[in-house]
């Protein structure tokens, strides 16, 4: 079992930046890959961002691609999402996810299916 908490979360006008933390506890050597996902009210929860915890590829959708950057503090069990430039678009609720299984690609890795473990989410909201 994997236990991912989530923090960073909050207000921030267009064009600014936030950085989002997810703390992972429990059986932590079972993951592989760690992602962060979105969903805005009424859309379906999508991946934003993922890392393979081993050897650190990263992988993004097209519509964050230059604006957000997922990194991870190996020691500390913590992967961070570094969004800059945000735009409304980005308002959502924001989980981290944890995986047994190899990210292996973009596609797979930001497919929700793939995740066994999800943190409870937070709020990132961002006004015109």
């Amino acid at each position: 079992q994997v236990q991912l908490v989530e923090s960073g979360g909050g207000s921030v006008q267009a064009g600014g930046s936030l950085r989002l933390s997810c703390a992972a506890s429990g059986d932590t050597y079972i993951k592989y890959c760690m992602g962060w996902f979105r969903q805005a009210p009424g859309k379906q929860r999508e991946g934003v961002a993922a890392i393979s915890t081993g050897g650190g590829a990263t992988y993004y959708a097209d519509s964050v691609k230059g604006r957000f950057t997922i990194s991870q503090d190996y020691a500390k069990n913590t992967v961070y999402l570094q969004m800059n430039s945000l735009k409304p678009e980005d308002t959502a609720m924001y989980y981290c996810a944890a995986s047994s299984f190899f990210c292996l690609a973009t596609l797979q890795a930001l497919g929700v299916s793939r995740y066994n473990y999800w943190g409870q989410g937070t709020q990132v909201t961002v006004s015109s």
